[in-house]
């Protein structure tokens, strides 16, 4: 199967980023970033799992800061059940309802949701994080978790089919059972104690996704010479 790419030069590690959270602040590499981005945020894309693994990892990282991309919307999967209002919707989304579980065990104001944001600031998200994770169904792999090893962050992924096409556990990233929230904050409070091993599998991680995913070295070439061989 061809992938269709991903641009390596335009999503790579940059030590001088600033990535401006609100109008108050703004991070750099020499803050404490744990990172999570999807298109929405939903028990597919493992929501669930990392908002439960931040009560410890709050408590063990006090200096950690918790930054979070992502819709209110269902991208895979089904809505809330629960009684809907005159617009169909429910009237709490996945996001609150996770968020609820947790609300009265960590420190809400060093949790930040963003939304969705542009692109540009994506990249940048990516940059600063000092570790990304990235949880998954046995599913689609998203872009995000290439662009986030084509950044060079350290990340800290489920054990899932899709995601060991790209992570290999101890070499580009560290894998943990999808539903072992406990898991997970141990993992990214390990990263976050030791800086040598997130710089040697952030290197490994961008290193791989550049071999095996760029658009212009590997995708692009392969996909042209696809269509030149339904010429044959």
């Amino acid at each position: 199967m061809l992938h269709d790419g991903i641009d390596s030069k335009l999503i790579a590690p940059n030590p001088n980023v600033n990535f401006q959270v609100n109008a108050t602040m703004s991070l750099t590499r020499a803050d404490e970033v744990i990172t999570f981005a999807n298109r929405n945020l939903e028990p597919y894309r493992g929501y669930h799992i990392f908002m439960r693994s931040l009560p410890r990892l709050l408590k063990e990282r006090p200096n950690a800061k918790i930054v979070i991309v992502g819709g209110d919307g269902v991208s895979y999967g089904a809505p809330p059940s629960g009684p809907r209002d005159d617009k169909g919707a429910t009237p709490k989304g996945w996001k609150q309802i996770f968020l609820d579980e947790v609300k009265d065990r960590v420190d809400l104001q060093r949790i930040h949701f963003l939304g969705n944001v542009p692109y540009p600031q994506f990249v940048s998200l990516l940059q600063i994080s000092t570790v990304h994770a990235y949880l998954t169904y046995p599913f689609v792999l998203s872009w995000s978790l290439l662009e986030a090893m084509s950044a060079g962050c350290a990340i800290v992924a489920s054990n899932t089919a899709p995601v060991r096409e790209a992570i290999t556990h101890g070499e580009t990233g560290l894998l943990v059972d999808f539903l072992d929230a406990s898991a997970l904050a141990e993992q990214v409070i390990a990263l976050c104690q030791d800086p040598t091993r997130r710089a040697q599998l952030g290197a490994a991680a961008r290193a791989f996704a550049v071999a095996h995913y760029d658009l212009q070295g590997k995708c692009l070439p392969e996909q042209m010479q696809w269509v030149a061989s339904l010429r044959d």
